[in-house]
């Protein structure tokens, strides 16, 4: 029902930046929650960072303690992209990453997330 397709991975340097975009079609893009997981090689895909609604609170983000005041997640519904900011990246970020979306409420756990890119590779050097 929702196809989301990211872009913007690459290469960059510890301290570097990068922009990732999540394209999606197929749905109302404004009615779903948007997020941003990680998977890096032998680990578990792991939260990032989202961005939707939650209950009665109205439009939230979330990030994962790790990336908390370096990345930034956002939208941009007119053009039914979604994107992540990267700053101050580590080597610890390497990863490949995806985008995912749910109409349900935000969530950080890769179970709420019925629809998913095909990942983006990210490689952080030092």
């Amino acid at each position: 029902q929702v196809h989301l397709v990211e872009s913007g991975g690459g290469l960059a340097q510890a301290g570097g930046s990068l922009r990732l975009s999540c394209a999606a079609s197929g749905r109302t893009f404004s009615g779903y929650s948007m997020g941003w997981f990680r998977q890096a090689p032998g680990k578990e895909r792991e939260f990032v960072a989202a961005q939707g609604w939650s209950g009665y609170s109205g439009s939230i983000t979330d990030y994962a303690d790790s990336v908390k005041g370096r990345f930034t997640i956002s939208r941009d519904n007119a053009k039914n992209t979604a994107y992540l900011q990267m700053t101050s990246l580590k080597p610890e970020d390497t990863a490949v990453y995806y985008c995912a979306a749910t109409p349900e409420p935000i969530s950080p756990s890769i179970h709420s997330y019925p629809y998913w890119g095909q990942g983006t590779q990210v490689t952080v050097s030092s």
